[in-house]
């Protein structure tokens, strides 16, 4: 059984339904609007990026949740990498494009694209939606996002597919780490902790704590071919689980135990590792 470890007070209820929750919808309304104008003359899409990264400051602000960085010296966006990330939350994009100190292109569902302003954004900023209901289409994105990484631009994937309602790890699907073998780029595995503890899936409350982002060694693609996707997805799977169940409050099912505590050394967002 999975215990609820969200439990709002009052007040948290009250400060996300009057305050926190409008004002995410007015930043996203207010910088999704001129990210697509943005997008009229950025066809690089840096300006876009910052306005991202600018939506996405003022989301952590506002939601209270103090963003850490653990292994901050292994993120180098001078250098094309698939970044593997666990999804646990609606804070995640945020936290990423607050924590990631670099342009990226995000591969993600098609559904995503769909919704007004952020869906709107995604699109004209040149993120890569995957449809996976469609082999040939998705296997077109898949070759798209490949030639993403061989340009030398970071590649941010979520291999879960989406969401996890539990707060573990679902399993990791193969196409993100085609896209690493065809593209001949290290994975690099990281995981988001805390985030499913402020806002879990399809909650709209938000219960501010602290959240750390956890990246760790990178993997090689070497000796891989794109039918070992598997292979590798596997071992990046082992990877993400440890850094997470290593600190996260749910416990880790591989073992059946219950998670650790977090480690008192973390190093700040945005500062030097």
């Amino acid at each position: 059984m999975v215990v609820d470890t969200h439990k709002p007070s009052a007040w948290d209820r009250v400060c996300s339904y009057l305050v926190r929750d409008p004002l995410i919808y007015l930043y996203t309304v207010v910088l999704g609007t001129a990210s697509l104008l943005c997008s009229l003359f950025d066809p690089g899409g840096r300006r876009q990026h910052w306005l991202a990264r600018a939506w996405a400051g003022l989301i952590m602000k506002t939601s209270g949740c103090r963003m850490t960085v653990v292994g901050a010296e292994r993120l180098d966006g001078s250098r094309a990498c698939v970044y593997a990330v666990n999804h646990i939350s609606a804070l995640d994009i945020p936290v990423l494009y607050h924590a990631l100190p670099f342009q990226f292109r995000i591969m993600a569902k098609k559904e995503l694209f769909r919704y007004p302003f952020l869906g709107w954004h995604l699109r004209r900023s040149g993120q890569i939606p995957i449809e996976r209901e469609n082999a040939r289409a998705s296997l077109r994105s898949l070759i798209d996002a490949s030639r993403t990484v061989q340009a030398g631009m970071p590649l941010l994937v979520f291999p879960e597919g989406g969401r996890s309602a539990t707060g573990q790890i679902n399993p990791f699907l193969g196409g993100a780490f085609y896209v690493a073998i065809k593209g001949g780029v290290p994975v690099v595995p990281m995981a988001i902790v805390g985030s499913f503890e402020a806002v879990p899936m399809n909650k709209y409350v938000i219960k501010p704590r602290p959240i750390t982002l956890v990246v760790g060694e990178p993997i090689s693609t070497g000796g891989f071919t794109p039918r070992a996707m598997d292979q590798l997805a596997a071992i990046t799977q082992n990877a993400v689980e440890d850094l997470y169940y290593a600190r996260a409050e749910v416990g880790d099912p591989r073992t059946g135990t219950p998670a650790s505590q977090m480690p008192a050394t973390t190093t700040p967002a945005g500062s030097e590792p």
